[in-house]
């Protein structure tokens, strides 16, 4: 079971999701976790307890203690629903139980089944197995007791981990953090999905959201009643949040004279929907909707990659019917009023399904005509479903309508610069100007063929070029150090008695030379130790960093882990070369007067090695998710290819570049206005 633990969970985070997961296929409500003493491992303990339907002594001995069940890849292999909420399993098919042995090396389990008045006790000490010859010499006891945790009428499961395998860094707690949150249901049903994360050091996990956080940051809200053939009430609502001071909120009802016309429901066509003709009776349709764009989540939300994460796992629209969830409507991955693939076409005003957490409420009395599936998988499609599905869709569309008119205005002000790919965005506008003008279906077809020729050999030849592209930057980098250099030595050659500083800035000028041809040598991948690669590529812009008074904070070299990864050093350096010369601009153009760049090495992120730089500039002003196409910049005069080298340099050696919170790496705060950029290397695998 200790090879299994070991083998099958990744890492230590994944192992605590997937208990959480389990917690969930038990039809839990509720789940806390309970973290103490994380950086001292001997006094370290982490307590999972749910409310869940507990477990008997049968599941106990033959499927949690027993290595070969196929007991949960049987409830995948047939789909099987959990007994309670008619859940479908979470957990990696059974997978979830050997995350305790992965975690540590003394485990308590106590349980507690419906039906049942004593609860059960497991206790096992690792430590006394690595002592003994044979497995049999130290039989392991599941036993009965009174109930001392699930007391009365109470059921679930209690696991107790001491003894840690692994001193947890506060990446890790961050990253598992995050994810475990996204499993927490936004909505308040009988079947809801509560997580509650404690720990002692309650710094780890500042500025990091709860799901009882998400809702605070919608922008855009509403609640309608649809009957019949009309939406009967409609509230529309747009929030801004406290510092986008120049916005002010809205809210629209259907008293208002515009929406007064929109609140019949129609087809595509316009012709006339009415549920009155079905048995489905009021529908109660509400919503939040967020914006995922980096630049708006600035404004007001610390944890970005939090929320997104959520969305990413909680987004879409659910149905409940008197209160209990239908699946698998809502679910990621069921796109069932086709918003995804509305999106695609009109990204600016559709709703996806990523950003939005709604919930359709029916009366199971009167909704009959809505018929679910014998497998318990939806509503069987019939005439009465179709009807209900064009219903909500029209809802939607009209609150599409009021969320474009308040969206269009806050990028207006607050999004970002208008960004695009010269002569691809050229070439789509002419596309779409050629389908319209020309009649003709043949010509239009025609001419439309050779603009997608034009388009494919545009990209080939941008490809070829980046690939070399990237030297040429820190060519012009380089060759700015060596003018500076040149500068003063020709100051300095016309003074007298300054010999000694002609001979420092010629040895200088020497070494900046060696410098590039370390930058220009092919560099085979090898064991390389990044704070030697860092102090080359400061040292090749060093007289820049000079004359722009830049201070570079060293908060590397001191680095206690392992600072030796497979890479190829001349890309790297070459990397961050490019990164600080991007600071210098930035830093530059918003004229502070104290300039500071400050590098970290930190191994925060589990399996990497991350060198964090971050500057006391203005911040990014594109959307991060933009940062690395290439062409793409906020410069006035820039290429937009730094970046996007930089992303391909890291992406051959098997890592990523990133661009994390302020929180995420425990940067001063001095530095959270400006640009942060992160090149994480994984310590394994790395190529």
């Amino acid at each position: 079971m200790l090879q299994l633990g070991d083998q099958l969970i990744k890492n230590e985070g994944i192992g605590l999701l997937e208990l959480v997961k389990n917690s969930y296929d038990a039809d839990a409500t509720s789940v806390s976790i309970k973290m103490e003493n994380l950086e001292n491992p001997a006094l370290a303990s982490i307590v999972i307890e749910d409310n869940g339907i507990g477990m008997d002594m049968n599941i106990i001995t033959n499927v949690w203690m027993e290595p070969g069940t196929d007991y949960k890849e049987e409830l995948y292999r047939n789909l099987k629903r959990s007994q309670k909420f008619n859940r479908l399993p979470l957990g990696e098919k059974g997978i979830g139980r050997f995350s305790v042995h992965k975690l540590g090396n003394e485990i308590e389990l106590i349980t507690k089944k419906e039906g049942y008045e004593k609860e059960i006790v497991l206790k096992i000490d690792w430590n006394i197995f690595a002592k003994s010859k044979y497995f049999e010499d130290t039989p392991i006891k599941a036993y009965y007791r009174q109930p001392e945790i699930f007391t009365q009428d109470k059921t679930g499961t209690k696991i107790i981990i001491k003894n840690l395998k692994t001193a947890w860094s506060r990446g890790m707690v961050r990253e598992v953090h995050r994810s475990i949150n996204s499993l927490s249901s936004p909505f308040d049903s009988p079947d809801s999905f509560k997580i509650t994360f404690d720990i002692d050091n309650k710094k780890w996990i500042e500025g990091l959201l709860s799901w009882e956080d998400i809702k605070e940051y919608s922008l855009f809200s509403f609640e309608c009643e649809i009957e019949g053939d009309q939406i009967e009430k409609l509230n529309y609502k747009f929030t801004p949040w406290p510092l986008m001071k120049r916005l002010t909120s809205r809210e629209i009802t259907e008293k208002d004279e515009h929406i007064k016309k929109m609140l019949k429901i129609v087809d595509v066509d316009n012709s006339p929907i009415n549920l009155a003709k079905y048995n489905i009776g009021k529908i109660e349709f509400k919503g939040l909707i967020f914006d995922r764009d980096s630049t708006v989540l600035s404004l007001g939300v610390k944890d970005k990659q939090g929320l997104k994460k959520y969305l990413d796992s909680n987004g879409g629209i659910r149905v409940y019917r008197d209160g209990i969830r239908i699946y698998d409507y809502g679910e990621t991955g069921s796109d069932w009023l086709n918003l995804d693939r509305k999106r695609v076409n009109v990204p600016s005003k559709k709703i996806s399904n990523n950003i939005i957490l709604g919930s359709i409420e029916l009366n199971r009395e009167y909704s009959k005509d809505l018929i679910e599936k014998t497998n318990r998988e939806g509503f069987v499609e019939n005439e009465g479903y179709y009807a209900f599905v064009k219903a909500i869709s029209y809802t939607l569309s009209k609150i599409e309508i009021l969320r474009k008119m308040d969206k269009d205005n806050l990028r207006l002000i607050y999004g970002p610069s208008r960004v695009s790919e010269p002569v691809l965005s050229d070439i789509e506008e002419l596309k779409a100007l050629l389908s319209k003008k020309i009649k003709n279906e043949s010509l239009k077809k025609e001419s439309i063929k050779y603009l997608n020729r034009i388009k494919d050999d545009y990209n080939e030849i941008k490809e070829s070029l980046l690939k070399s592209a990237g030297l040429g930057l820190n060519l012009s980098v380089i060759i700015h150090e060596m003018e500076k250099i040149i500068d003063e030595l020709k100051i300095t050659t016309n003074r007298e008695n300054n010999s000694e500083k002609t001979i420092y800035l010629v040895k200088h000028l020497s070494e900046i030379v060696e410098g590039y041809t370390y930058l220009i040598k092919k560099s085979d991948i090898k064991r390389e130790d990044l704070r030697r690669v860092i102090r080359q590529a400061i040292f090749n812009i060093e007289f820049r960093l000079k004359v722009h008074n830049v201070d570079v904070i060293d908060c590397y070299s001191d680095f206690k882990g392992n600072f030796n990864i497979n890479c190829s050093r001349s890309l790297v350096a070459a990397t961050i070369m490019n990164i600080l010369d991007n600071s210098l601009w930035w830093l530059k153009y918003k004229g502070n007067n104290e300039k500071k760049v400050i590098i970290k090495l930190t191994d925060e992120i589990p399996q990497h090695l991350t060198i964090v730089i971050a500057d006391n500039g203005p911040g990014f002003t594109l959307p991060t998710e933009q940062l690395t196409k290439p062409f793409i910049t906020g410069k006035p005069d820039g290429m937009g290819i730094g970046l996007h080298i930089a992303n391909e340099v890291m992406n051959a050696h098997g890592g990523e570049i990133l661009f994390p919170e302020p929180e995420d790496f425990l940067i001063p705060d001095d530095f959270k206005e400006g640009a942060i950029i992160a090149l994480s290397f994984r310590k394994e695998e790395s190529k």
